[in-house]
C-alpha cells in the first residue's frame, strides 16, 4: 500500500517529467540522419517539434498552476491567519495581530479566537471593540473562566460601573475563586466589589 501511495506522489511531478524527457531525446537519436548509401535524405520518426515543445511547456503550466493554487489556498487558509496572527504577537505588531485574527473569523467563527482578538483590541486600548469580542466569545461557549473577570475590568474602563459589578460577582463565583488556592484576581474583584457605592 506504501509503495501505490510513494508511486502515486511521485508519478505526476518526477516520473513523468523525466519520461517525457527520456522520449525528446530517444526520438532526437532516432531522427539523427544516418549517412550511407542506401539514404535519400534525413527522415524524421518521432513527433513533430511543435508537439515535442507544445506536450512539455503545457505539463509545466499545468504543474505551476496547481503549486500556485495550493500556496494561494494554504496562504488564505484559517490556520494560516492564525499562525501569522501568532508570530506577529510575538513580534510586538498588535495592528497585524488584529487584522489576522480578523481575517480568521471571517473564515470561522469560532469562541476562542473572539477571546484572543479581544486581548490583543484590549491590550491595544480599543475597549469597547474588546468588550463586543468578549461578549461574542461568551456567546460561543469559551471555556476560559477569566473572560468573567476581564469583561468586568472592560466594563470599568469604559464607566459602566453596575455591568461591571455584575461581571465582578459572576467572577467571584466561577470554579477559580471557589477553589482553596484562588486566583489572585479574585481578591481584585472583591475589591472591586467593596469600591461599588
Amino acid at each position: 500500500m506504501a509503495a501505490w501511495t510513494i508511486a502515486a506522489l511521485l508519478y505526476p511531478l518526477i516520473t513523468l517529467p523525466l519520461y517525457l524527457i527520456a522520449r525528446l531525446f530517444s526520438h532526437r537519436r532516432d531522427a539523427a540522419p544516418q549517412v550511407g548509401p542506401t539514404q535519400t535524405g534525413p527522415t524524421s520518426t518521432g513527433p513533430s517539434l511543435l508537439w515535442k515543445i507544445l506536450l512539455p511547456t503545457l505539463y509545466a503550466l499545468l504543474v505551476l498552476s496547481l503549486v500556485a493554487l495550493y500556496y494561494y489556498h494554504d496562504y488564505h487558509s484559517l490556520d494560516a491567519h492564525l499562525a501569522r496572527a501568532n508570530q506577529a504577537r510575538l513580534l510586538n505588531q498588535p495592528e497585524r495581530t488584529i487584522s489576522e485574527y480578523r481575517a480568521a473569523l471571517l473564515l470561522e467563527d469560532d469562541a476562542h479566537t473572539h477571546n484572543l482578538l479581544a486581548t490583543e483590541l484590549a491590550g491595544a486600548g480599543l475597549w469597547d471593540d474588546a468588550l463586543a469580542e468578549m461578549r461574542a466569545a461568551q456567546r460561543g461557549a469559551e471555556p476560559d473562566e477569566t473572560l468573567f473577570y476581564r469583561i468586568a475590568n472592560a466594563l470599568d474602563t469604559l464607566n459602566r460601573r453596575q455591568e461591571a459589578a455584575r461581571e465582578y460577582q459572576n467572577f467571584l463565583n466561577t470554579r477559580l475563586c471557589t477553589q482553596s488556592l484562588p486566583d489572585p484576581r479574585c481578591e481584585n474583584a472583591r475589591l472591586r466589589l467593596q469600591a461599588q457605592p
